[in-house]
């Protein structure tokens, strides 16, 4: 999970200056060192570090924070505005010409930052805002570039223009123009082709097309995975061709994160959008703001609401609900709440966008217990199997589960019987506290406040 390693580091800051009553000059100074290191360990960019930390001191030592009421709650929200501020302040949109105009995207890289697949991702996002996107395949040079654009698009529902790999990438995306002039196609997005490093070449290809085409928006693609690489990239394709964005891929890969604080202050692109999986629909708008909440383990409410609206299906959600009021869930609701939690990018993504929570994406220290997300969700993949490994009727009526057919699911599973055993025994006391439940909550019957969390 992004930023879990810098999130842990500057909770620990953090719960040592909210423990001091008043703050001197010198508790400041030696927690904005811990968290100048903390920064330059999740690869944050030197010059970047050194001008953060030094706005945030200014702010920091100044007599309306130290005599304030809770001067450690202040700093923390310094140093969250000057994070937001660092990472672009606004979020920024793609410029898209007004009305049915066609616009054209360009989308720059180098080879293995995830380009062709982010290309295809974006094309989906502006199709369900009604745009008719066209999917131009100008890598010519990439074994299977065209195949893997052709595939994306198919699953996108968005069209593909290919001239094969004997055309000039600038003739193609002229051509490809003149095809949407006629389709009606509003938004033209070219994949143009990587390099394994950038050289002239490439480079000069990029001109070639911008001078064949108006291109009204050039967006770099970068690998979050490459740290301070990412950021010299985003800094010599601007001072070359002129770049109008960036989108960051893996980012839910890097536990440290630091190209996506570093390019905004580094190049003056914008952060656009990032990407949070492999799944075609796992791309989000970059919002400052939200980021630096995540990053301070204060959450991302918003994200969260966000992805269960567009994710989670509302009918089954509430048809769910109702069986659970009753208690008359069974194995198949189960599968479909897993199902449900994993278009949500899974139990680690959930919690890093849950306030208070953004440090349990590995081991949550504190009050909390403690969750190893990574072993639940080999837990969940393995109770996934044991249901999977049920017939229909079992799934459907729990009770009928004897020692034999258990013994059946647990072969067909692959786990000890002991583990069917468990799982069982969990579900059949989950419906009986579902029946206690509205009482345990001030139901009829039942006193108001009886029901405590078991942490």
């Amino acid at each position: 999970m992004a930023f879990d390693s810098l999130t842990e580091k500057l909770q620990n800051v953090f719960k040592s200056l909210r423990s001091k009553g008043r703050l001197t000059e010198e508790d400041v100074k030696a927690a904005l060192k811990e968290v100048r290191m903390a920064l330059l360990e999740a690869d944050v960019n030197f010059k970047v570090v050194k001008n953060f930390v030094k706005e945030v001191q200014e702010r920091a030592v100044g007599q309306d924070v130290m005599n304030g009421l809770n001067p450690g709650q202040m700093v923390i929200k310094i140093v969250n505005e000057e994070l937001v501020k660092l990472m672009g302040s606004e979020t920024t949109e793609i410029r898209l010409q007004p009305g049915s105009a066609i616009t054209v995207l360009m989308m720059a890289g180098l080879q293995g930052a995830g380009k062709t697949t982010t290309t295809a991702k974006l094309a989906g996002k502006y199709k369900l805002k009604g745009k008719n996107p066209l999917l131009v395949a100008c890598d010519v040079y990439r074994p299977a570039a065209i195949k893997q654009l052709q595939i994306n698009g198919e699953k996108q529902g968005v069209e593909v223009f290919s001239m094969g790999e004997k055309n000039r990438p600038a003739d193609i995306a002229k051509a490809a123009l003149e095809h949407a002039k006629k389709n009606h196609n509003n938004l033209v997005i070219l994949d143009t082709a990587g390099r394994l490093h950038i050289d002239e070449e490439m480079m000069s290809e990029l001109q070639e097309i911008k001078e064949a085409v108006e291109v009204h928006q050039t967006i770099l693609v970068v690998d979050a995975m490459t740290g301070q690489d990412a950021v010299n990239v985003a800094g010599s394709f601007n001072e070359k061709i002129g770049i109008d964005g960036v989108i960051v891929t893996k980012l839910d890969g890097d536990t440290r994160g630091g190209a996506a604080l570093s390019i905004k202050a580094v190049t003056g692109c914008p952060i656009l959008y990032v990407g949070m999986g492999e799944k075609l629909s796992d791309l989000e708008q970059f919002y400052p703001d939200r980021m630096a909440s995540r990053i301070l383990g204060m959450g991302d409410v918003l994200t969260l609401i966000e992805k269960a609206g567009a994710e989670l299906d509302e009918d089954k959600a509430r048809q769910m609900a109702e069986k659970m009021k009753k208690a008359q869930f069974d194995f198949e609701d189960y599968l479909e709440s897993m199902n449900q939690m994993k278009k949500m990018g899974g139990l680690s993504s959930i919690l890093g966008m849950m306030p208070g929570l953004g440090g349990l994406g590995g081991l949550g220290k504190g009050k909390l217990p403690e969750l190893d997300t990574q072993e639940n969700e080999k837990k969940m993949a393995r109770m996934e199997a044991i249901i999977y490994s049920m017939t229909v009727e079992e799934r459907r009526n729990p009770d009928i589960l004897n020692p034999s057919r258990k013994h059946r699911i647990a072969k067909g599973a692959g786990v000890d019987i002991a583990e069917v055993n468990r799982m069982v025994k969990q579900f059949n006391e989950t419906r009986k506290m579902m029946k206690k439940l509205p009482g345990m909550m001030g139901g009829r019957g039942g006193k108001k406040g009886r029901f405590k969390l078991p942490f």
